[in-house]
């Protein structure tokens, strides 16, 4: 099956989502629900506070899907609505996250930016240590696959914003692995 069918049976259940359907917003939930946990989970570094969020997102579309403008926009608006609860969850916190990403996603950023695998055992916190900024670029761009130019649209800031912070957070991640406690 193509992309662009893909893309068309997508926007179609999309599309009836937004008229009501809840069976198609089901759908739509089953698809996108891995996507806006994984991308939470790398944002909050708790498992839980990120199953709360993954909830609050979908509850949020599901009440602003009407509003969707462009069907083709889906996973980008659906992952925006992550980051900014994200963000609001951050800004709540008064505690260090106690919980985090799972162990293909820590390895899968590990490999990219560790000189060592035993560096590997301190991703999580070396993430935790990230602005908030650095960490979500991160986490959309390694994690979730998204370009750079998918990025800026989703976190409304200029391309070579988001470039920089993305240059920014791998050198502050390498920092931070290498750092030794």
């Amino acid at each position: 099956m193509s992309a662009r069918v893909v893309d068309e049976e997508l926007k179609h259940v999309i599309h009836r989502a937004k008229r009501g359907d809840r069976e198609a917003f089901a759908d739509l939930v089953r698809r996108f629900k891995g996507h806006v946990y994984r991308y939470a989970a790398g944002m909050l570094g708790d498992r839980m506070d990120a199953e709360d969020v993954s909830q609050e997102v979908f509850i949020k579309a599901y009440y602003s899907l009407p509003s969707l403008d462009n069907e083709f926009a889906f996973s980008s608006w659906i992952i925006r609505i992550a980051a900014n609860l994200c963000k609001d969850r951050l800004k709540k916190r008064t505690h260090a996250p106690e919980h985090g990403m799972n162990d293909e996603q820590k390895e899968r950023i590990a490999d990219e930016h560790a000189a060592d695998p035993l560096e590997k055992v301190s991703i999580e916190e070396g993430l935790s240590r990230l602005s908030v900024g650095h960490r979500e670029v991160l986490l959309l761009h390694e994690i979730q696959g998204y370009n750079y130019e998918e990025i800026a649209k989703m976190t409304d800031v200029p391309l070579g914003t988001v470039k920089s912070r993305l240059f920014a957070a791998r050198m502050n991640l390498r920092k931070e692995l290498r750092r030794e406690d």
